[in-house]
Parts: structure tokens; sequence; C-alpha cells
């Protein structure tokens, strides 16, 4: 079962099981995992919707065993990841953990994704339970959109955060200039003509980012291989990647599991993929919000602190529960 919205659309989508073609496929963050949903994508109206049972009864107990880091914890090993950062003069490296939450006896899946819709309409929003995996998320980082028909490619660099109430620091715009750097120099293998804008604020509910955005036309048959090249992105991981990675399992405590993967969804179209970000995977007694942020050498462990809490609000203040 999946149901999802499409950014600045508010109709609602399912994948009905009835052909053998892609229709919307979910990646992890390390690409050794895929959930595949695969058949033809209808719309399903509101009246519909409101009849749809999702139960609590459907979701799996949590026996991960997983113990959320403190704020110590989490500032402890932040130091450690900055003098990393420092001693390798890294321009960014990407570091998440989870909040488990845990206090409900009920949780509505079907109210908790309304809300969520209702707060990021320019998000691809959706929720889903394959029986063994039961996720939901609202992120509008665009990994890569693909024209069917002109061949054209669209992606964007996004990166840095505040509230939306705050200025830019130093900080923010050293995190996303490397990001861009990086997009750049990726599609200048499979494009001599691109076109980059100035890089603006992206809102997102209660916080803003850094944006640029890129387009370019590329040969169909290239489509995958960039998009193998641009994950994970530095907004996800870190430069460089392979040695960012390398850290990245070395002091993250938990798995990303499909944190920080990417999403495809295939129309008759277009060819989409959305970084998945804001997310949470369900379970029957736990929610496990999956939050990160770019750490440079300027930052500061209790500011990051601070920036995966405002993260972690885009699911937890959606939450229907009892």
């Amino acid at each position: 079962m999946i149901y999802f919205k499409l950014p600045f659309n508010e109709e609602l989508y399912t994948v009905e099981d009835t052909a053998d073609k892609n229709a919307v496929n979910f990646y992890s963050y390390n690409s050794q995992n895929q959930i595949n949903f695969n058949g033809n994508i209808i719309q399903v109206n509101a009246s519909e919707f409101d009849y749809i049972s999702i139960t609590q009864e459907a979701l799996i107990e949590d026996t991960t065993d997983f113990t959320a880091e403190t704020k110590e914890e989490y500032t402890h090993t932040l130091h450690q990841v900055i003098e990393v950062i420092k001693e390798n003069n890294l321009p960014k490296l990407v570091y998440s953990r989870r909040k488990i939450f845990t206090d409900f006896n009920t949780v509505d899946c079907k109210a908790s994704f309304d809300n969520l819709c209702k707060t990021y309409p320019n998000a691809f929003r959706y929720l889903f339970n394959d029986g063994e995996n039961a996720w939901m998320g609202a992120f509008s980082e665009v990994l890569g959109k693909f024209n069917k028909t002109t061949h054209e490619f669209e992606t964007m660099a996004l990166a840095g955060t505040l509230p939306t109430s705050e200025e830019w620091t130093e900080k923010e715009i050293e995190e996303q200039k490397p990001v861009t750097s990086y997009i750049l120099n990726i599609l200048k293998n499979y494009s001599d003509n691109i076109l980059q804008s100035e890089t603006y604020d992206h809102v997102s509910g209660n916080i803003k980012h850094l944006r640029t955005d890129f387009k370019t036309t590329i040969k169909p048959n290239a489509l995958d291989s960039l998009i193998q090249d641009l994950h994970p992105t530095p907004a996800v991981c870190g430069i460089p990647n392979d040695f960012c990675n390398e850290n990245i399992m070395k002091y993250e405590k938990f798995p990303r599991e499909f944190y920080a993967g990417y999403i495809k969804v295939e129309t008759e179209d277009s060819i989409l993929y959305f970084v998945n970000l804001r997310c949470a995977r369900l379970y029957k007694d736990s929610v496990h919000v999956f939050v990160g942020g770019g750490i440079t050498a300027q930052s500061n462990p209790e500011k990051e602190w601070t920036e995966t809490e405002l993260k972690s609000e885009a699911i937890l203040k959606n939450l229907v529960v009892s």
C-alpha cells in the first residue's frame, strides 16, 4: 500500500498492481535496499480515501532495541566529527541521528499523513506500508526531474538550514557552495549547455535552506548513470564522498535505512527523483524520526542539535496520536 502527492499538487495517488511496470521505487541511502511499488499510478478521490482503512494493527512491533542519542552524546560525537573535518580540511560532512518517539498508545497514520500534506504543499509527500516497512515523509528537494519528450533534466543544490526568522551566516553560505559546485561538475559530464540560477531561499515549514537550480538536456540512456553519479550528493553525505561515507559509518549510531536515500516516480510524461529527508519509520509502538545536518569546521554542536530538533518537528508536529 502506498499513497502520495506530488509537489504543488493536491491530487492523491496510489499504485494499482495491475501492470508490470515501474511506478514508485524507494532506494536506501547505501543503494543496497529497494522497495518497489509496480503497476499503474491512479488517482484516489477524497471520498474514497475517507473510507480506506490504514490501521495501527497493520504496523509491526519495534524490535530494533535502538535507544536515541541524548543531547550530551550527540554533542560529544559532533566535537569528534568537527575535529575530523578540521584535520582533513573537509568542506562538509553530514551527520545524522534518530529521534525515537514512544509517548503514545496509537498513531493515526491517515490523519498524520493528511496533516503532513497540508503543512508541506511544495513537497513530495508519501505514506507506505509493504508489510515489513512502514514509512511516512515529506521533502521538497528534487534529485532529478526528466521530461521524456524534451529530454530536459532539472536538479537543485539544496543545503544550509536556519529557522525562517534568522539571517544567513557564513557557515550556511559556505556549506551550500560545495554542493552547488559538486552538482555542476557532474552535469558537465553529460551536457555542454547548463543553465544555473542564482542562489535563493527555499522555505520548508518552520525552516529555510539555500537553493540553486540547474537545467540542461541529456540523452535518455544517460539518465540512470547521472542519478547514480549525483547520489549521494554532498547535501546528504559530504565532500569527498568516499571519505565522508567511511566516517558516517564510523560515527553515526544507527543505519540510515531509507533516510537520505531517494524516491523514483515514473509517470507517462516524466521521471522524478526526490531526496528522502524529512521522514520517519512507523512501528506499532514507536516512531523513528531521522534527522541530520551538514557539519563544517565552523559548526557549533549546540546549534546543530537545535537544528535537528527543528527538523524533527516536520514529522512530530504532524503526528496524530492518542
